[in-house]
């Protein structure tokens, strides 16, 4: 099949969506997406009925694939795994908040629930919940009966329903974080007790490639020794941006002249839940993806 410029640039932002949703990379999102592409030219063009659904489906399927075959990697991944960081900001001139279709899937903490999810429970999940696609369509690209992705469908709910508390509002979580670096920079306990969880837990991702925790670290104490000792590590020409990635602010850190670290956050009921520390070096890439996120996306 002849796929013009218009329906590529019209589809590459959905299929990346899914696929990036669906991994939690834009590295192999972005492969895939070229790939399902290349495989619909050497398809018959009266083979296909609906461009779209048979697009979504090639790229559904081409990643619950990936999620099968590199299992193993995740097993052997040294250290705990975090999503690749997306760089949102100032995408297409746009407001961060107008940019991303349902930001509650897009956030770190979102896409690492997802590990915890079969291939295609992440698949159901998905695309009935993100991309607003009927049980039947669904059915369609996993090639299952209706009444058996609805079952995948609850199962899927049911081991992602504390996600649900994450407070997605842009500025008022601009607002904690900048308030919790005052009162770390300035050591003030009393306030950071009433910016951080109880339970607060620290993921920090090196990938084995960089120095970094090889466990979560668990309770308030612990993650402030934490950071503080990395404060204590960093170099005079140290600085720090916060910008929209994943669709909620998060620190981009710069030290010895380059990129260092990204640490975005998991906010509830106004207190830092979760941190997530992404140091692994081929997870730093952070281009602006307004090729990829716009308008187009929606369902």
């Amino acid at each position: 099949m002849q796929i013009s410029n218009e329906v590529y640039q019209q589809y590459k932002p959905l299929l990346f969506s899914i696929g990036y949703r669906m991994l939690g990379s834009v590295v192999e999102a972005e492969d895939l997406v070229q790939e399902t592409f290349l495989k619909v030219y050497q398809v018959e063009e009266d083979k296909i009925e609906n461009v779209k659904a048979y697009l979504c489906k090639m790229m559904t399927n081409r990643c619950i694939d990936s999620l099968r075959s590199s299992r193993y990697k995740r097993e052997e991944y040294v250290g705990p795994w975090n999503p690749e960081p997306l760089l949102l900001e100032k995408a297409h001139g746009l407001d961060p908040s107008e940019v991303v279709l349902q930001k509650e899937s897009l956030s770190i903490a979102y896409l690492r629930m997802m590990e915890h999810l079969a291939p295609d429970e992440r698949a159901a999940l998905l695309l009935r919940e993100v991309f607003e696609f009927s049980y039947s369509e669904i059915a369609n690209v996993l090639e299952k009966k209706e009444e058996n992705c609805r079952k995948i469908l609850s199962r899927a709910k049911q081991k992602v329903t504390g996600i649900e508390c994450e407070s997605l509002n842009y500025e008022n979580n601009k607002s904690i974080i900048n308030r919790f670096i005052q009162a770390f920079e300035q050591q003030h306990m009393n306030i950071l007790l009433e910016l951080l969880s109880e339970n607060v837990t620290l993921y920090s991702d090196g990938g084995g490639k960089v120095r970094a925790a090889i466990r979560p670290i668990h309770s308030l104490p612990n993650v402030l020794a934490f950071l503080y000792g990395i404060a204590k590590k960093t170099s005079p020409d140290y600085y720090f941006e916060i910008k929209n990635v994943n669709g909620q602010p998060a620190m981009i850190n710069y030290m010895n002249s380059k990129l260092h670290s990204v640490i975005s956050f998991y906010i509830k009921s106004d207190k830092i839940d979760e941190f997530y520390i992404t140091m692994n070096p081929d997870k730093l890439r952070l281009q602006l993806v307004d090729d990829f996120f716009s308008p187009t996306t929606e369902n």
